[in-house]
């Protein structure tokens, strides 16, 4: 049997230490300047966890933003645990760094994309109205004037 150097594997888990770094460093000192982030994830993954409805309206994967309004940014060997706000209801995730997908900073124009193999690959998540607003575009009587986490889709942030 010949051995060969697994290439995407490696490249994958030094694109995922980045992140960690990246987000140790915000939990520390906050978000520097413009940046932001996009962050999409395996909402299936075993060691996701999200409340019951966000993995019922999100059944395959999940774009959070980390801008304006989180808490709780606590990273660790195996992933980040954040609390974000979804319609004034704030909400705690925990994500393994090994179920994202993307991680986007569009302030920079920086990205990363973990490739999928096989019918993994297929989206499966259904477009989502904007925050504050139900599926026909009327706004919702619960949407507050505080900024609310929003899932959105990152085809508009490629060239």
């Amino acid at each position: 049997m010949t051995r060969s150097i697994d290439y995407g594997h490696l490249m994958h888990r030094h694109m995922r230490h980045l992140i960690h770094e990246v987000l140790d460093d915000v939990a520390a000192h906050g978000l520097p300047g413009k940046h932001h982030f996009f962050i999409t994830f395996d909402t299936q993954h075993p060691d996701v966890e999200i409340a019951d409805w966000l993995s019922d309206r999100y059944p395959g994967e999940m774009t959070i933003v980390l801008q304006h309004w989180f808490a709780d940014l606590e990273t660790s060997e195996e992933g980040f645990s954040i609390t974000l706000n979804f319609g004034d209801n704030p909400e705690p995730l925990y994500i393994p760094w090994d179920a994202i997908r993307t991680f986007v900073d569009p302030s920079v124009e920086f990205g990363l994309r973990f490739e999928l193999q096989g019918a993994a690959a297929q989206p499966t998540e259904p477009e989502s109205p904007p925050p504050g607003k139900d599926k026909e575009g009327e706004d919702r009587p619960d949407a507050g004037n505080r900024a609310a986490a929003q899932v959105v889709s990152l085809d508009k942030f490629r060239k």
